[in-house]
């Protein structure tokens, strides 16, 4: 004789009812994010995988359209075997390392200063945010302004100061051109690791520095046993956006530069354009295109693999 009770039919009806109320309000919520779904795949990979379908031929201009003529590899051997992609490519990459470099270490310095400072938090955060929500284009032409040779502010100043004979052409030479190139964007792009990082030193529990200060801690050493070990996780976050932008970066030195003098400040994505829309070479645009990607896909592992490793997670 068994010894449990049967079930009721009430929980039967509740239970079917349960789940009958899950299954609606997944419908819903798929109902609802269907339109968000088809906006990405019309914006954003369609384009992908059209571009590597385009990366893959030989595209004519007809009076019927476009004509696609398959060539397998023949873009890429074409791309790669031209010196000024890989001039682009290695321009690309030691930029965004030196400007995402020098932009965590300012960013960490501002964001302490900020941290400490109590009364004037708020409007020092809308004073950083000013570079930031400047749009890159309308920064640029101020930065050639001041950079300009004949009339420009920078060599005034540095003429006043006697710290120059003669005006520079700062943009005329690729060292000053370069050097340039990373002064503005660093000035633009500072504000946005500062916003993160005194996110991240406002997460820090109060107690772990009333605990360092009971051990005998100094500031210093409240850093680098409390600040930093808290702080990696918005540190890499950081970093990650950033190498992100700036490998995609084309507004900038478009503006300000053109990629020169000559190629010295040509990035990936100007030459992709350049090779797209102005030379109209689709193929060869679309096999540069693909390669930015897989270029800032391949940064993208390692940055998320760093960021793993700085949070103590352990990479699946």
């Amino acid at each position: 004789m068994g010894t449990g009770a049967p079930e009721s039919p009430n929980v039967l009806v509740r239970s079917r009812g349960a789940s009958h109320l899950q299954r609606t309000d997944k419908r819903a919520g798929l109902s609802l994010l269907t339109p968000a779904g088809i906006v990405i795949l019309a914006v954003t990979i369609f384009p992908i995988v059209y571009s590597v379908i385009m990366s893959f031929n030989n595209i004519q201009i007809t009076q019927n359209g476009f004509r696609f003529q398959f060539n397998g590899l023949q873009n890429y051997k074409q791309v790669y075997s031209a010196p000024l992609f890989w001039h682009s490519v290695w321009f690309t990459v030691y930029y965004s390392i030196i400007t995402v470099a020098v932009e965590l270490f300012l960013g960490l310095l501002i964001a302490l200063a900020i941290q400490n400072v109590e009364r004037l938090k708020s409007v020092s955060i809308v004073i950083m945010l000013i570079p930031w929500a400047l749009i890159t284009v309308i920064s640029a032409q101020m930065w050639s302004y001041i950079y300009n040779g004949v009339y420009g502010v920078l060599n005034a100043i540095l003429q006043q100061l006697h710290l120059i004979h003669a005006p520079v052409n700062w943009l005329g030479q690729p060292t000053t051109a370069v050097i340039s190139l990373m002064i503005a964007d660093i000035w633009k792009t500072t504000p946005f690791v500062v916003i993160i990082l005194v996110s991240g030193l406002q997460m820090i529990p109060k107690d772990y520095y009333e605990a360092a200060r009971i051990d005998g801690a100094n500031s210093w050493q409240s850093f680098w046993s409390v600040t930093f070990p808290q702080l990696r996780g918005s540190i890499a976050l950081a970093g990650l956006f950033r190498i992100l932008q700036a490998f995609g970066i084309f507004d900038l030195p478009f503006v300000l530069t053109q990629g020169g003098p000559g190629t010295a400040t040509t990035s990936i994505a100007m030459l992709g354009e350049e090779t797209l829309f102005t030379n109209l070479h689709f193929g060869l645009g679309a096999a540069v295109a693909v390669s930015t990607v897989i270029l800032i896909l391949g940064a993208c592992l390692i940055f998320l693999s760093a960021f793993r490793g700085m949070v103590g997670e352990e990479a699946q």
